[in-house]
């Protein structure tokens, strides 16, 4: 059997760790491949890592062709979904996933806009030969932050972060967000550093690149206002305050009063002489 393997479909989603991989590899010597291959054409779509072990070990597999695919989109939108319901994805991986699904089917969008609603896409495949007619999947389209966050089961706080990630971290900064050694959020804080410095950190170690996401965090952070109740509190001891002073003021000029009356009548004359 000729099997393609189309590198660009292969490095698609994000390859199995160490531990994944060898576990994979001891599932398929003690179970046998019970999944068939899913391919397109010739071109393997999914099962790169069981392909692989099974002709390391000459382990026997299946195939299976998916008939709807009719571009390469099809292909990475149905890849996206298979990803999306696995446990073993990470709440990073699967936001990419998602925010790539709404990158993929604005695209589409954009291009039946211009070729108008009835003008059909004309099909193709990997190898440039056009399979038979056949009805291309309708997606339907992810929109909104809430929605991708919804699909990727995370927070709209955690997408908008990972479009952060996307757009400005440096390739050490997404590549330690994926390994798990810098958190969502943390990766967030580094990438709003210039490129330099977030290479720097990342070449420091894991340790200097949580530091440098905790001095980002820390710099964006408001001083602290006091409470309203401790304000409040302030407010009534000032006015107490200040009326405790009206009263001694007003007692002082009563006393200065009763002395000014208790003179004698010549005791102006009396301190003058």
């Amino acid at each position: 059997m000729h099997i393609v393997i189309n590198e660009e479909l292969k490095a698609y989603i994000d390859p199995l760790t160490p531990d994944e991989y060898e576990s994979l590899e001891r599932s398929l010597l003690t179970e046998g491949c019970r999944d068939a291959l899913v391919l397109w054409g010739d071109t393997l779509v999914d099962g790169h890592n069981r392909y692989g072990i099974c002709r390391k070990h000459d382990i026997p597999f299946k195939t299976v062709q998916n008939e709807r695919f009719q571009s390469l989109d099809d292909v990475h939108l149905w890849m996206i979904e298979q990803h999306l319901g696995r446990r073993s994805v990470s709440d990073f991986q699967r936001g990419v996933l998602a925010l790539r699904k709404r990158e993929i089917l604005a695209e589409r969008r954009a291009r039946e806009a211009e070729q108008g609603e009835g003008a059909p896409a004309l099909p193709f495949d990997a190898t440039g030969a056009q399979p038979a007619p056949a009805k291309a999947p309708r997606t339907v389209a992810t929109e909104s932050r809430k929605d991708i966050a919804r699909e990727a089961r995370i927070s709209s706080n955690q997408v908008g972060m990972i479009e952060k990630i996307r757009k400005e971290a440096a390739p050490e900064v997404v590549a330690a967000v994926k390994s798990g050694t810098l958190s969502i959020s943390a990766a967030a804080a580094v990438a709003t550093l210039p490129e330099d410095e977030q290479r720097a950190a990342a070449s420091a170690g894991d340790a200097q690149l949580k530091e440098a996401a905790k001095r980002v965090r820390e710099s964006k952070r408001k001083p602290r206002e006091k409470p309203t109740d401790e304000v409040k509190a302030l407010r009534e001891q000032v006015a107490d305050l200040e009326a405790e002073n009206r009263n001694l003021r007003r007692e002082i000029d009563t006393l200065r009063a009763r002395l000014g009356e208790a003179l004698p009548e010549d005791a102006d004359e009396a301190l003058a002489e």
